[in-house]
């Protein structure tokens, strides 16, 4: 057996995926959108419509905070098509991809005010926020 000579890893992420049953085509929407600023209010659109089609109005101003977040940070930091997909389950999943090999990471705030200029990189941490989950 040979080693690998010593390399910095790039990642330090793993993701495992197990789907023990399909789910079925009304329960997730999927739309593949251009990398571009205009996308972000077509995101919000596409999702708006297929919750109140889902009944699930209630989650609209979550949902909408979340695709505008998640949409912006895709079209800023990643590469080419944007693919945004709705997933209800037993909780409503937003996901949102590109083609770009680069992982998100969410960075804490600085207490620092004003914020330097060019600041950002906190659309996760307001995602947790609206979503619950913890931060980084």
């Amino acid at each position: 057996m040979q080693s690998l000579p010593d390399q910095t890893p790039c990642d330090d992420v793993t993701l495992l995926l197990v789907r023990t049953r399909s789910l079925s085509p009304t329960r997730v929407a999927s739309w593949t959108l251009p990398g571009d600023q205009s996308t972000v209010r077509s995101a919000r659109t596409l999702a708006t419509r297929q919750l109140t089609e889902w009944g699930l109005q209630g989650l609209q101003d979550a949902t909408q905070l979340i695709v505008s977040e998640l949409v912006t940070n895709a079209i800023r930091h990643g590469t080419g098509q944007i693919e945004l997909r709705l997933v209800r389950h037993q909780v409503l999943t937003c996901e949102v991809s590109d083609i770009g090999p680069c992982t998100p990471r969410p960075r804490r705030a600085r207490t620092v005010t004003p914020p330097p200029a060019g600041a950002g990189g906190f659309s996760l941490c307001r995602v947790g926020v609206a979503t619950g989950q913890p931060g980084p």
